[in-house]
């Protein structure tokens, strides 16, 4: 999953529990890689998916505002238009002592523009 080098860093250390997307995960994701963006633009971590919460970006933000870490005008200007919203409560959480560059996995996975599917075969290598 790509995720801004900032909220990257908020997830792994903990302080960011929930990451906020306009899109809801296939149902049977359990672990997710978290590709930090440029200047970064390496794998830096994992969490596990505890749960997917969906609603309107006002009752996201109204139950998951104050552990999602992101300010309340930018989550309003990222969901604007939109009629949902989905937090993904995040748990579990590893910052790799190495990150890992895309170019290492084979099959070369393509940069994930929000999330992108690794077959558990590739993730397992990972």
């Amino acid at each position: 999953m790509s995720i801004h080098g900032r909220w990257a860093d908020a997830i792994l250390d903990g302080r960011k529990q929930v990451e906020f997307r306009k899109r809801r995960l296939a149902s049977d994701i359990e672990t997710v890689l978290v590709y930090a963006t440029a200047p970064v633009s390496k794998i830096v971590g994992s969490f596990t998916i505890d749960r997917i919460e969906s609603g309107s970006p006002a009752d996201i933000w109204e139950r998951f505002g104050h552990v999602g870490v992101i300010p309340k005008d930018e989550f309003f200007s990222y969901y604007e238009g939109a009629a949902f919203a989905f937090a993904i409560v995040v748990s579990d959480t590893e910052r790799f002592d190495v990150p890992i560059p895309l170019d290492s996995i084979e099959p070369r996975p393509a940069v994930p523009q929000s999330f992108a599917y690794l077959p558990a075969r590739e993730a397992i290598a990972v």
